[in-house]
C-alpha cells in the first residue's frame, strides 16, 4: 500500500483489514475492493479509541443513520487502532453501541489511518476523520476533527445524498445546506455573478 496521504478526487489504494461485525456478532473482514465490485459506495469513520467518550456518541448517531445510508448504496465502516477483539468488548460493555449494525475496522499498525492522513504519531491513535469513497473508488469527501470535537452523522447523510445524486447528474453542483427537491446548480458563464438568480 502506498503510505502517501490520499487527495480528494484520487484513487484510494485497495486495503483489507479485519473487523468486528456488530450485527452479526464475529470477525471478519473488509475488503475496499470488494466493497466496489459490488458498484456500492464507502463511507469510512476513524475515531481516536474504544472505551472513551465522545466516540460512542459518535458511532451511536452514525448507526441511526446506517439504514438511510445503506438504502443510498453506502457501506459504512468504523475504524480505530483498537483490535477487532477490543472493539468487541466495547461493543458489548458500552450501552450507546448496542444497536449499532456497520462494522468496526482494526488498524493497531495505524497503516490505512497513515493512509488517510489523520495517523497522530504521538498518540497511535487517529484523529477523527470521515472519508467517502465512491463506487469507483475515487476519493470524494473528507472531513477531519480534532479529539474534542464530535461529528454530526447528518451532515454525513446529507453529503452522501449530494454525491449519490451528482453521480447520477455530474453536470449539476449542489450548493450550501442543499437537500433533494431543491435546485442544484449547472456551472457555465450563464450564471457568472447570478447565483442567486439561478437558484430563485
Amino acid at each position: 500500500m502506498d503510505e502517501k496521504i490520499l487527495q480528494i478526487g484520487k484513487k484510494v489504494p485497495d486495503f483489507i483489514i479485519d473487523t468486528y461485525d456488530a450485527e452479526k456478532k464475529y470477525f471478519s473482514k473488509f475488503t475496499l475492493q470488494e466493497n466496489i465490485d459490488k458498484k456500492k459506495w464507502t463511507a469510512l469513520i476513524f475515531y481516536p479509541a474504544d472505551f472513551t467518550f465522545v466516540c460512542p456518541t459518535e458511532l451511536k448517531d452514525v448507526g441511526e443513520k446506517y439504514e438511510s445510508l445503506k438504502e443510498l448504496g453506502c457501506e459504512v465502516l468504523s475504524i480505530s487502532t483498537d483490535t477487532q477483539y477490543v472493539h468487541l468488548a466495547w461493543h458489548e460493555h458500552e450501552q450507546l453501541l448496542k444497536d449499532i449494525k456497520f462494522k468496526m475496522g482494526a488498524d493497531p499498525t495505524g497503516k490505512i489511518s497513515k493512509l488517510f492522513g489523520i495517523y497522530d504519531e504521538t498518540t497511535g491513535l487517529a484523529l477523527r476523520g470521515t472519508f467517502i469513497i465512491n463506487p469507483e473508488g475515487i476519493l470524494v469527501s473528507s472531513e477531519v476533527n480534532f479529539y474534542n470535537v464530535g461529528r454530526n452523522a447528518d451532515e454525513l447523510l446529507r453529503k452522501m445524498i449530494c454525491n449519490e445524486h451528482l453521480s447520477k447528474h455530474p453536470g449539476e453542483a449542489c450548493p450550501a445546506k442543499w437537500e433533494p427537491g431543491q435546485k442544484t446548480l449547472i456551472p457555465s458563464e450563464k450564471i457568472v455573478g447570478k447565483v442567486q438568480e439561478a437558484l430563485s
